[in-house]
């Protein structure tokens, strides 16, 4: 069963292969994903690895936690669920929803 992890305090230029190729080191990399911003195209300075197995997770965990990469301290571990946030930019300002003239 794979194993998905967070992987934090990413420089803005590392690319989803380099990311792979650090965490390939430590066993199948199912995927590799920096997440970009939607709005600038650029990295948020983080991203997902899903490992082949739970052995090699927690390899790359022990491994690259806190490791230096490009100029920056890795934060690795486990990737916690996605919360659910409200539909339609709720509690923001300026957005929509329920506003009279």
């Amino acid at each position: 069963m794979s194993k998905k992890l967070y992987v934090g305090n990413l420089s803005y230029s590392v690319t989803n292969r380099e990311l792979e190729a650090i965490f390939a080191e430590h066993g199948t990399v199912e995927s590799a994903n920096v997440i970009m911003d939607r709005e600038t195209g650029r990295s948020k300075g983080f991203g997902f690895v899903e490992m082949g197995t739970e052995a090699q997770a927690r390899s790359a965990i022990s491994a690259l936690h806190g490791k230096a990469f490009e100029g920056r301290d890795l934060t690795v571990n486990e990737a916690r669920p996605r919360e659910e946030r409200p539909a339609g930019g709720a509690g923001r300002s300026g957005f929509g929803g329920g506003r009279r003239f």
